[in-house]
This record gives structure tokens, C-alpha cells and sequence, in this order.
């Protein structure tokens, strides 16, 4: 185990998050206004005059070394080693030893509390284009609920045991507040199960949905082959030999064995682009991939929207 001097740490220290991020992570950092920026999977994380504050969560750091440790979940050492000259990693290292971190402690995951009703998780996701049906299918079977005291959605994922392993959070209010919920396993995100051999991938649960209601209007089935959310991607390793798959598609591959064939649906932008190119490169050989974004609009939800208003045209102009 490397040891670090009291000079090091404290060199470690100095390092500021907006620096850390515009050398490691130039793709999750976004701008908001003036000297103020939040990351693309957290935009309740804000960054500003040389600190930071997750406000969904209540708490803050100093340095680039606090978000390792306490947003990404590494081990001191572990962030040490990022951190330091001697041993420079890029994103996807990070993101990989902040799950082997995770999957090494006994974990507990804290569900929300359900309200009585989902009134406006249906309110929200209809809004967006998602079939009514399917939310109400989703959740009948567990996988979706509100929450309380916010009304949030919580999109769950199971463990092989059928144990809810996984939450991921967001708002229905129209802001972009979102997050996993504590204690949640990345192995188990949302995603549902068939037995079909072609295994659908997207970057978050509403383009799940979204994908499901646009088979559903094609085809009128919605649910003939797996589909999995990675709950956000990563931009890889410039040395793409070093970058790991996501580890919901690694675990998901290992667990059903039928899978022959994976289709990408990740967003239209850079971070998209790379993690589908990363992910060619790592399963080549062992699957066919298919590379298919939505054919319009940034991401799964976008092109499910375009199609619903294309309908309601064409019902005015048959009117």
C-alpha cells in the first residue's frame, strides 16, 4: 500500500473540484451562470469560488479529494492515488474504483417512502410522452412508485434474488433534480427483464419508457426483449484498452446468457458517442452491437415526444 507524506496530502488537498473536473471529467462538467457550474449527473452538485455543495443531499467539500471520497464513494487511498502526479487516471478508472469500492461493503439500500398514490408520477410521465399503461404495468409490478415527502419518481431495480438493490430519483416537477438513492447497487439498475436475445441499452429509465412506448406504437408490444439503464454514462479512458464496460450491461450479459445481440440507445452528444464507441470495442467479438441513437432529438424522450406530436398532427389534419 503506498504511504503519502503530510506534504502530499496536503498538495492533494489544494486541488479544486472545477480543476479536477476540466482535466478528468470535461463532459460532466456543465456551466450554469458567472463562476457557478453543477456535473451533467448531478445538477444539484454546484461548483462555485473554489468549492462545492450537493444541495439535494445536504452537504459539501472543499477540494477535489471530498467528491471522490464522499460523492463517488472511493476510499481515501484510492482517491489519493487519482489525485497524486504519480498515478494519473481518467474518469473511467474513477468510476470503476468507486464501484469495486461498493461492492465490497455490505451495502443497505434506503428506499423512499411511498406516498398512497402515484398521481403525479402518472401526471409527470404522461407529460412526457410515456405510455399510461406502461407506467401503470411498472408500477404494478415494483418497479416504479412516488415518493414522499417530494412525490419523486423512484425507478427500482432487483438483485437475482428479486431484492430491490437499486433506486434512482427524479423530480416531477420539471426541475432536474435527480439521483441514485443511497446504498443503491449499480449492478442492479432499472430495467426489464425478458428472455429475448437482443438486450436494448439506454442511459436512464425515461428513455427506457420512452423506447418501450415507441415499440408499443409501432408494433403494439412494448416489452418482447430485455431492456437495461445504465443510470448515466461516463466519458471512457483516453486509453480505451483501460476503460470498463458499465457495470449494469456487465453484470446484466453475465446473467442472462441468451443475449447474442446488444442495441445502444444512448443520447445524441459527445459522452453518448464515446460510451456506445467504448462499449463496441469492449464487446467485439463476443456480441453483435448495433449503435442506434434516436433517430431525432438528444435522446430517447426527445424522439418519443416528436412522434407523439406528429400524431396528434396528422388526427387535426384527418379532423
Amino acid at each position: 500500500m503506498p504511504y503519502y507524506t503530510e506534504e502530499q496530502i496536503m498538495k492533494v488537498r489544494s486541488i479544486d473540484l472545477l480543476t479536477y473536473l476540466q482535466t478528468y471529467e470535461p463532459t460532466e462538467l456543465v456551466h450554469v451562470r458567472g463562476n457557478t457550474y453543477c456535473t451533467r449527473e448531478h445538477d444539484s452538485l454546484k461548483i462555485s469560488n473554489g468549492k462545492w455543495m450537493w444541495w439535494s443531499r445536504g452537504f459539501g467539500g472543499n477540494s477535489a479529494l471530498d467528491y471522490l471520497i464522499k460523492v463517488k464513494g472511493l476510499q481515501f487511498m484510492d482517491a489519493m492515488k487519482i489525485l497524486s502526479d504519480e498515478n494519473e487516471l481518467a474518469i473511467s478508472d474513477v468510476s470503476s474504483l468507486s464501484e469495486n469500492s461498493q461492492n465490497n461493503e455490505t451495502r443497505k439500500l434506503l428506499l423512499p417512502e411511498k406516498a398512497e398514490t402515484n398521481f403525479e408520477v402518472i401526471r409527470y410521465l404522461t407529460g412526457r410522452g410515456i405510455d399510461r399503461d406502461i407506467i401503470k404495468k411498472c408500477i404494478e409490478e415494483g418497479l416504479l412508485y412516488e415518493s414522499l415527502p417530494y412525490h419523486n419518481c423512484i425507478f427500482v431495480g432487483f438483485d437475482h434474488s428479486g431484492k430491490a438493490a437499486y433506486a434512482f430519483y427524479r423530480a416531477t416537477t420539471g426541475e432536474r433534480l435527480m439521483g441514485e438513492a443511497a446504498g443503491s447497487d449499480k449492478r442492479y439498475s432499472f430495467r426489464i427483464n425478458r428472455a429475448g436475445s437482443t438486450l436494448h441499452v439506454f442511459e436512464s429509465a425515461i428513455d427506457l419508457l420512452s423506447y418501450a412506448t415507441v415499440m408499443k406504437m409501432k408494433t403494439g408490444e412494448w416489452r418482447a426483449e430485455p431492456m437495461l439503464s445504465l443510470g448515466g454514462v461516463y466519458a471512457p479512458s483516453v486509453n480505451k484498452k483501460q476503460s470498463k464496460l458499465p457495470i449494469a450491461l456487465e453484470n446484466m450479459t453475465q446473467k442472462q446468457t441468451q443475449i447474442n445481440t446488444i442495441a445502444l440507445h444512448l443520447d445524441n452528444d459527445l459522452a453518448g458517442s464515446l460510451a456506445a464507441e467504448n462499449i463496441m470495442l469492449k464487446l467485439r467479438g463476443n456480441y453483435a452491437v448495433r449503435n442506434e441513437p434516436p433517430p431525432y432529438g438528444k435522446d430517447c424522450n426527445d424522439y418519443l415526444q416528436h412522434m407523439v406530436r406528429q400524431k396528434h398532427s396528422r388526427q387535426i389534419c384527418r379532423a
